[in-house]
């Protein structure tokens, strides 16, 4: 059964929102913008509409703020490609093409309300047009990342059943090479100025289309995208979240952790396939009615970032610790900022001395926000709170975040347990609705009157949450969750390998990197292991999306176990981070 939030007034929900807090407001803001019509709902003056949909409620209600002259001028949506190229669309320009692709899914297609459709393409505009027609059409969105094998795409059109997929040249072949073993699958959309056998072209086809379409009437509970998370074992889960979780929560959330106006820029580096993608280039900064700048980036490079900053107006940066680890390397007073006074991140905690290290080089504070692809965000820092170094912040409105031991029993501050969020009686807006098909998981996701998140955590006296480690064997590199399940069957395939285990290892430029520890096949011999090394790395990077290979083997010659033969990675894990 879907785990749907139930539809009723806000009254009860506003008693959630932690006390003392003061919320930064901007004179700035109009009255008639689409956020403050929706300050009556917020205060629980009003019920949450049964009935809503991002593209009519939200953006096509900009389109026409904007053609009343009362919107800035600046552009919702602007993009470069770092080589001269460069894409500008108001929130009209954005309603136009967005129509116009809707009919490209539905009449050329052949596309339903309720269908689902696979998009893997890098940070270009026509991920974003594809969204929002997905919004209008009331298409199921599941978003995946570049670096996807043929093996990684199999599973999800398999698992998914995705009648249609849309992607560039680069992956085209993969999808060609199990494309015959995926049933449900009609359709295959190629993003390239050239063609393809048995591809249609996405750029063709919606040029030639009408624009005029009527925006397909959803509910709130009506599902909206599915997120493929990893788990410590088996194959990525399938996360469900709604029109409400993801396009109607922002209107309610307040100013929490996205503090934006119509005149802001707001530059997110999240890979298309993330959550995060998601909530900061598309929803959260578009209920602002804020410009959603994008580079390219084929490769998250320092001097790139850092030149865009200097050339372009942007206001806001949210990014991956790892970025801000990279760019504090730098000779930073070689560098003038053209307009940057916010930054943000998040994917996995910030060490404070990076922290420290940019504020000294910019004059600029990092706000931490935590979540997940099932929750959003719902920790943060917020402007005008005061930073505490290590912490994540406090609970976001709506949340009701708790540490809890293994019996759902709520924490003191100081004590450490897992980090979760209340969800009976009343689950939260922002919450995933379920993992499709896998109501086990969905059982298991629960504790008590809780959604546990599988991190452990502390908070404080002030209500401030401090994240510790995951409290299972999922490893967080650079913002990209690996789970180990995946990499040791990747590995296992190997004739060298008998046995493997991977767990996370520290690394100071990443926060924690992939370990694999190996226990050569008896029939395998080999003298040179640096070489062997090498050879295991590019054969996981063949067999998986390359991001998730070993980048430290070890070879051992037994892994420790339980009485009962099961691995003990904690073992290993404690071992690699010095908790022995």
């Amino acid at each position: 059964m879907k785990l749907f939030f139930k539809l009723q007034t806000l009254k009860f929900l506003w008693t959630l929102k932690p006390p003392n807090r003061t919320f930064h407001r901007h004179p700035r803001l109009l009255a008639s913008d689409v956020y403050s019509q929706y300050e009556s709902v917020r205060r629980g003056e009003q019920e949450i509409p049964k009935y809503f949909n991002f593209a009519s409620d939200v953006l096509d209600k900009w389109s026409e703020i904007e053609k009343a002259g009362k919107r800035p001028s600046n552009p919702a949506f602007w993009w470069i490609n770092g080589k001269g190229e460069e894409v500008k669309w108001s929130f009209e320009e954005l309603g136009f093409l967005s129509r116009k692709v809707a009919n490209v899914l539905t009449k050329v297609c052949g596309l339903q309300k309720g269908d689902r459709i696979v998009v893997i393409l890098p940070r270009v505009p026509e991920w974003w047009l594809v969204n929002v027609a997905c919004m209008r059409a009331g298409i199921v969105l599941i978003p995946g990342i570049s670096q996807l094998s043929a093996k990684d795409i199999l599973y999800r059109l398999q698992a998914s059943k995705a009648t249609c997929i849309v992607t560039d040249d680069t992956l085209a072949p993969a999808v060609d090479s199990v494309a015959s073993e995926c049933q449900f699958l009609k359709t295959k959309l190629i993003v390239s100025k050239g063609s393809r056998e048995g591809w249609l072209n996405f750029t063709d086809l919606y040029k030639n289309q009408s624009a005029d379409h009527s925006c397909i009437k959803t509910s709130l509970q009506d599902s909206m995208s599915i997120f493929f998370t990893s788990g410590t074992t088996g194959s990525p889960k399938m996360t469900e979240h709604s029109q409400g979780s993801l396009g109607f929560r922002p209107l309610l959330s307040d100013r929490y952790w996205l503090d934006l106006t119509p005149s802001d820029i707001i530059w997110s580096t999240a890979d298309t396939g993330w959550i995060l993608a998601s909530l900061a280039s598309v929803f959260d900064p578009w209920v602002f009615g804020s410009c959603i700048f994008i580079h390219k980036l084929p490769q998250i490079e320092s001097a790139a970032i850092l030149n865009t900053l200097c050339r372009f107006p942007i206001d806001t940066l949210v990014g991956a610790p790892t970025l801000f680890r990279m760019l504090v390397q730098n000779d930073l007073s070689n560098y003038k900022f053209l307009n940057l006074k916010h930054c943000m991140s998040g994917g996995e905690p910030l060490n404070p001395e990076v922290m420290e290290q940019w504020k000294s080089k910019t004059g600029l504070d990092i706000y931490e926000v935590y979540g997940q692809t099932e929750t959003g965000i719902i920790c943060s820092v917020f402007k005008g709170m005061k930073i505490k170094p290590g912490s994540m912040g406090k609970a976001a409105p709506f949340y009701d975040v708790q540490i809890v031991d293994k019996n759902a029993n709520i924490l003191p501050p100081g004590q450490q347990g897992e980090i979760a969020v209340r969800s009976k009686p009343i689950r939260p807006l922002g919450l995933f609705s379920e993992y499709v098909d896998n109501p086990k998981k969905t059982a298991e996701s629960e504790r008590g009157d809780f959604y546990v998140t599988g991190d452990r955590g502390t908070v404080d006296e002030d209500g401030y949450f401090q994240f510790i480690g995951r409290d299972d064997d999922i490893i967080i590199s650079s913002g990209y969750r690996i789970g180990p399940f995946e990499v040791e069957s990747a590995l296992i395939e190997h004739p060298a390998v008998a046995e493997t285990a991977v767990v996370s290892s520290p690394d100071p430029l990443r926060g924690e990197v992939v370990k694999a520890f190996v226990v050569l096949s008896p029939t395998f011999s080999c003298s040179d292991l640096e070489s062997l090394t090498c050879d295991l790395q590019e054969h996981v990077k063949k067999t998986t999306a390359p991001y998730k290979y070993p980048r430290k083997v070890e070879f051992v010659q037994e892994l420790p176990k339980t009485v009962t033969g099961k691995i003990k990675r904690n073992e290993l894990r404690n071992k690699e981070w010095g908790r022995m």
